[in-house]
């Protein structure tokens, strides 16, 4: 079967995410405003670190489950923030102290002291007390996480986005890469039959300064070039690295997200194959196509550890 020619003109057919990436997204509600903001960056195992100014206690395990069962691998760093504009998580008086310590100040005071004005230097003295000033709680209450819910999950919608934007370039450069190596394996059969005759004329030189003209058994060397060109025979090699290629292709335009791990394993395979090529080449020419494959081998590699 030809070999899967990659088309620009329908990148639509190729489907693959990045492991880097951000998304962000802010959203208002009672007052409060609540941000969520993702960056994503390339790891082998899938986690989520989360940075918050708010406690977040029991929702923390929630938020961490929403955006991993949404995000295909990576190591995601989350920001977490949720400003009160209404002043509701700002400084509190407790105002119970203050009312019990003010009536039992006051009523202690002399009838004659008694006075607006002391009345205000005295709750000016009692805010001072320790305990007075309370901060405001920055817990997440129930209706918090309804709406940061709905913030994080934009966030992760925009950071899919960005994924898969970045995922089409790279699977644009794969696509060709492999599809380059497929076409250079195509030219090695030009340069099969000089390869024989450079390794039978090596073969004969080599047996001729060995045991002398007159000594070579003609059937006897016809063998020899036999076995070694049967061990030299590369034409496993290059049936191998062609079903490779088109099986790279093939999983590259599958509808997975995730084939980052399946594209290195075969990308693994195609390396195997054209060192073998190249070991048993015995040609210029083979070999400068070798070293042109594994160039291209190399920014597959280069554009795999990225992929998830």
């Amino acid at each position: 079967l030809p070999l899967p020619e990659y088309n620009p003109n329908h990148q639509s057919i190729l489907m693959l995410l990045s492991m880097t990436g951000y998304g962000r997204a802010t959203h208002s509600h009672a007052g409060k405003t609540y941000t969520v903001e993702i960056r994503s960056l390339n790891s082998k195992q899938n986690d989520l670190r989360l940075r918050s100014s708010q406690h977040l206690h029991k929702y923390a395990m929630d938020l961490r489950r929403l955006i991993l069962d949404q995000v295909q691998r990576g190591k995601m760093e989350v920001n977490v923030e949720v400003s009160d504009e209404s002043g509701g998580g700002g400084v509190k008086i407790n105002t119970a102290l203050l009312g019990r310590l003010y009536k039992e100040v006051w009523d202690a005071i002399a009838p004659d002291v008694q006075k607006p004005g002391h009345a205000e230097g005295l709750y000016a003295a009692l805010l001072r007390i320790p305990g007075m000033l309370e901060a405001g709680s920055n817990r997440l209450e129930d209706d918090d996480w309804v709406q940061l819910k709905i913030v994080a999950n934009k966030a992760v919608v925009h950071l899919n986005e960005y994924r898969t934007q970045e995922g089409d370039v790279m699977a644009k450069d794969l696509a060709e890469s492999a599809s380059e190596i497929a076409s250079l394996l195509e030219e090695v059969a030009q340069y099969e039959d000089v390869r024989v005759e450079s390794v039978r004329t090596r073969m004969e030189k080599h047996l001729k300064d060995y045991l002398g003209r007159g000594n070579v058994d003609k059937n006897r060397y016809e063998q020899e070039i036999l076995f070694y060109l049967e061990k030299m025979d590369i034409n496993e090699e290059k049936v191998r690295l062609k079903q490779n290629c088109e099986y790279f292709l093939e999983v590259l335009g599958n509808k997975d997200l995730v084939k980052g791990r399946k594209l290195n394993f075969i990308s693994q395979e195609i390396g195997r194959e054209v060192n073998t090529l190249g070991a048993k080449a015995y040609a210029a020419e083979i070999q400068k196509l070798v070293v042109n494959m594994k160039e291209h081998l190399e920014m597959i590699k280069e554009q795999l550890a990225n992929v998830a």
